[in-house]
């Protein structure tokens, strides 16, 4: 039997077990799992063809008549089996984000939305894309205009905008805050498929740098953010956005960002030297993020739960049940803490079979989650504003 094979077999078979039973203590093995499978976790299929593929091969060549090469058939089998339970787990985040939608939002929010947008929600999956082409997340329809400093700290203060080529106006603005522990990370990296998605259907999205830490301190990424907000309603006119309509988002560490920056518009000690700029939101999008704690009844100054309040925007707040990363009882807690204090609607998706970083790809999860996003600013849109006419993507 070729080594080669063997080896693949086992390495793959390895990390399917990673992704179906992700270990979560202690912390060390627990980043191990996220590590070795969250990309078979999103992406099942490519390896299901993979292992298909190379085990027919194997077949055809008489590799797997010796006992040894029977256990190896054995294991690729058992493997594929488990690539189809992950497969079967993604397919799954669309009725449960579905579920989120009516819970937090009415059971009757779709005929707001019918009612108060030119643009239909999408009703079906790209799924030729999920399937084939999971890495390609880009739109031809949206062009990306990079590196636009928005700050005095060189790349850090970058963002990047991307808008539909027609070059639309009065454009809904989307900021998205990467993640990374606030230590790394970089814009152009997470949510594409979401903020491609936006840009085509006519808004305008925004990806921003922050400063990371160590050379950072608390609360420097979050006045960054102020800053990137603050930006939009000063010079977003010129690209097209309508300055009255912002969401903010993030994932990881950027949801955390997202919700902080929500939580706490206009507060002045976190807008030094621009104290009367407008930094409100209309809502906020939290994807598999950090939300602190409160401590011994203390607040922590870092912990979007401290600012929860009767002021907060509409939130939307997606979290995996299998995040080793950052477990989902931390995002459950903050979605209860929202709902207790604020009258405002809070859609939580808990989401099945979910790892930490399932936005990267054009996977069956994200895909479903960025449908529920669309959904969700839509219907925060139509009970504020009136329609007006989109372009479609192309």
């Amino acid at each position: 039997m070729p080594i080669g094979y063997l080896v693949t077999t086992t390495l793959v078979a390895a990390c399917t077990w990673f992704a179906l039973a992700p270990l979560r203590r202690p912390w060390t093995l627990a980043l191990l799992s996220f590590r070795f499978g969250f990309l078979l976790n999103e992406l099942p299929f490519l390896v299901l063809y993979w292992i298909v593929a190379s085990t027919l091969l194997a077949v055809s060549q008489g590799d797997t008549g010796s006992p040894g090469g029977r256990a190896v058939l054995g294991l690729a089998v058992l493997t594929a089996l488990g690539l189809l339970v992950l497969a079967r787990r993604g397919m799954r985040a669309g009725p449960v984000v579905d579920a989120a939608l009516d819970d937090g939002l009415g059971a009757g929010w779709r005929t707001a939305v019918d009612a108060g947008t030119a643009s239909p929600l999408r009703r079906r999956l790209p799924y030729g894309r999920i399937m084939f082409a999971p890495f390609a997340v880009r739109s031809r329809a949206v062009e990306r205009l990079a590196d636009i400093s928005y700050g005095p700290a060189g790349v850090r203060n970058q963002l990047d905008v991307y808008r539909h080529r027609s070059l639309p106006t009065g454009s809904p603005v989307l900021v998205h805050l990467h993640g990374g522990r606030l230590v790394s990370g970089s814009k152009n990296r997470e949510a594409l498929p979401l903020i491609h998605r936006l840009a085509a259907q006519g808004w305008l999205c925004v990806s921003a740098n922050y400063r990371l830490s160590p050379a950072a301190t608390f609360p420097d990424h979050l006045v960054d953010v102020k800053k990137v907000l603050a930006w939009v309603r000063e010079h977003g006119h010129e690209y097209g956005a309508d300055p009255s309509t912002v969401f903010v988002a993030g994932s990881s560490s950027g949801a955390q960002l997202a919700a902080l920056a929500a939580l706490t518009s206009g507060d002045p000690q976190f807008q030094p030297g621009f104290e009367s700029a407008d930094t409100s939101v209309t809502g906020a999008v939290c994807l598999y993020g950090y939300y602190g704690s409160l401590g011994s009844g203390e607040r922590v100054p870092s912990s979007p739960l401290s600012y929860a309040s009767a002021d907060a925007p509409p939130f939307f707040v997606a979290h995996g049940d299998r995040d080793t990363v950052l477990s989902a009882d931390g995002a459950r807690r903050f979605v209860e803490t929202l709902r207790g204090t604020s009258p405002r609607p809070v859609v939580y998706a808990r989401l099945p079979g979910a790892q930490h970083s399932f936005d990267l790809f054009t996977s069956l999860r994200f895909e479903s989650v960025v449908d529920g996003v669309e959904a969700f600013t839509a219907w925060v849109r139509a009970t504020r504003e009136s329609p007006r006419e989109e372009p479609t993507e192309a």
